[in-house]
C-alpha cells in the first residue's frame, strides 16, 4: 500500500503513483474493444466511468459504461466544479470526475480514460504526466464498415461521424503514441507494451517506490 510520503509528493509536485492513460479515437476504430480487453487482462487500471447526457444504447448500464444523466444534473456537477473535463460531442455532454482520479491515483492505481481529444487537451493541462494514447482506424473505409456492422447508429448518425472522424484524427499528431487498429492482436499487445514502458518511466518509479529511492541515494526535483 502506498504511504504517506506519495500522498504528500503527489500534493506538492502533481506526481502520483498511480499513472493516467487517455485512449482517443474516433467512432468507430476500436477503442471500446481494445481498451475492454486490456483491463480484462490488468486489474491494476481503473477505468474511469465518464458522465454524459446521451441516451443509454441497448445493453449499456449505467454505472459501468457511462453515468447517464439529465442536461440539469450535468449542468449543476459542472457548476460545483466537480468535473476534471467536460466537451460538446455529437450534440450530447461528456466529462470526467476530478476528484476520483486524484484519490485513485494517489492511493496507487492506474487510471484509464476513454476520451475525446477536447477533453485530452483539458487533462494535460492538470495533469501533466497524462499519457495520450491515439487508436486509428487502418483507413477511412475500415472506420465505416465498422460503424455499420456494429448496428448501434442511424445512417444518418454514421455520415455524421464519418464527416467528424477526419478532424478528430488530425489531432493525433498531439498524442504521445498511436496504435494503428487493423489486427486486433496485434493492436492489444502494442497497447500493453505502452502501459508497461509507463510504469517504468522515472517519476512513476519514484512515485512508488520512493523510500527506496531515498535508500539507494537518489533524490527527484520535478518541475512543478
Amino acid at each position: 500500500m502506498p504511504n504517506t510520503t506519495h500522498r504528500s509528493h503527489s500534493h506538492y509536485t502533481g506526481i502520483y503513483p498511480g499513472n493516467l492513460f487517455m485512449v482517443v479515437a474516433p467512432s468507430g476504430a476500436g477503442k471500446s474493444t481494445l481498451v475492454n480487453a486490456l483491463l480484462a487482462e490488468d486489474e491494476a487500471i481503473r477505468l474511469s466511468v465518464s458522465y454524459t447526457t446521451r441516451e443509454a444504447r441497448s445493453k449499456e448500464t449505467n454505472g459501468v459504461q457511462y453515468h447517464f444523466v439529465s442536461v440539469d444534473e450535468f449542468m449543476e456537477r459542472h457548476k460545483k466544479g466537480e468535473f476534471l473535463e467536460s466537451a460538446e460531442v455529437h450534440g450530447n455532454y461528456y466529462a470526467t470526475s476530478k476528484v476520483w482520479i486524484e484519490d485513485q491515483m494517489t492511493n496507487g492505481h492506474d487510471v484509464l480514460l476513454e476520451i475525446d481529444w477536447q477533453g485530452a487537451q483539458q487533462v494535460k493541462k492538470q495533469f501533466r504526466n497524462a499519457v495520450e494514447i491515439f487508436i486509428l482506424p487502418p483507413s477511412l473505409d475500415a472506420l465505416e464498415d465498422r460503424l455499420k456492422k456494429r448496428g448501434q447508429d442511424s445512417e444518418k448518425v454514421i455520415v455524421r461521424r464519418l464527416l467528424a472522424a477526419g478532424s478528430e484524427m488530425a489531432h493525433a499528431s498531439e498524442a504521445e503514441y498511436v496504435v494503428i487498429n487493423e489486427n486486433f492482436d496485434r493492436a492489444l499487445t502494442e497497447l500493453r507494451c505502452l502501459v508497461a514502458a509507463t510504469r517504468l518511466r522515472f517519476t512513476s518509479q519514484y512515485a512508488r517506490n520512493t523510500q527506496l529511492f531515498v535508500d539507494l541515494g537518489i533524490h527527484s526535483t520535478p518541475q512543478a
